[in-house]
């Protein structure tokens, strides 16, 4: 049996019990929620998925939800979490991703509770084993199934199978938390979190799929991957003239380019 028809063989009988889905709209949680669909259509259940509004969210997450969970056919609530009631959020510290995820799952599982839905299941992939991703533990402590993770699908695999199933969101870049665009230990702010994302916003829609805007006090530094770089110059005025009005003094291009996780460089983990 390949990892795909394991995949939708545990995904079936998980939705038997009743299955609610922790879903972004990206394209980890989309496959996930394909297959619990589809299965719940064999067997006759319905499935939940549910999707987070928050502050810490880039606000076109919703949306796309919107649209993909409609596509799939389930039953699609939004549930709205204000982090920032959470006064030790608001410092950043290198354990954020825990405290979030544990706050954000808890309503996840009182939720699945309140309408009879035996497992919560997320998107949580192989490849996010292996990077700093101290949320899975709070994942594990809360009892949410992570099948992509437990089967060793990597996200290439899950972008292949979407794609195969014709997902609308198969090539849909990764859109972390906000709160990745800052150094760990840095007050975050709703404010500055909505200049950050009109930045990001403003250069993707000059033609970029994957942009990162991270902010060291008063400059904004850009990652896009390194085969953008001449596009990206090419509009060095208009990003200059933007990112300025949006009171960022400093605009520098990271000639590393774009990677996943750059604000955890150097971090020590063991003190986590």
């Amino acid at each position: 049996m390949t990892k795909f028809e394991e995949l939708k063989s545990e995904i079936r009988e998980l939705v038997k019990d009743g299955a609610c889905i922790a879903f972004s709209g990206g394209v980890d949680s989309s496959l996930i929620l394909k297959l619990a669909a589809d299965a719940g259509r064999e067997s006759g259940r319905d499935v939940h998925a549910v999707t987070f509004e928050t502050r810490l969210h880039p606000v076109s997450d919703v949306q796309v939800s919107k649209s993909v969970a409609k596509e799939m056919g389930a039953i699609h609530t939004i549930i709205r979490v204000d982090e920032f009631e959470n006064r030790d959020l608001l410092k950043n510290p290198v354990n954020r991703c825990y405290i979030c995820k544990k706050m954000l799952f808890s309503n996840l599982l009182d939720f699945a509770r309140e309408n009879g839905l035996k497992h919560v299941i997320d998107g949580t992939n192989a490849d996010d084993l292996k990077v700093y991703r101290p949320g899975i533990r709070a994942l594990k402590e809360l009892g949410v199934i992570s099948p992509l993770a437990g089967l060793g699908i990597t996200k290439a695999e899950v972008r292949e199978y979407a794609s195969g199933l014709g997902i609308s969101v198969a090539s849909r870049p990764s859109a972390p938390c906000m709160a990745t665009r800052l150094p760990y230990d840095t007050e975050i702010s709703f404010e500055l979190l909505e200049r950050i994302e009109r930045g990001e916003e403003f250069i993707k829609g000059l033609g970029f799929g994957i942009v990162r805007l991270r902010i060291h006090n008063e400059t904004a530094r850009i990652e896009v991957p390194t085969d953008d770089f001449l596009k990206l110059l090419e509009h060095r005025e208009q990003i200059i003239s933007t990112l300025k009005c949006l009171g960022f003094t400093y605009i520098t291009l990271d000639i590393e380019g774009f990677r996943s996780g750059s604000m955890d460089i150097g971090l020590d983990k063991s003190l986590v």
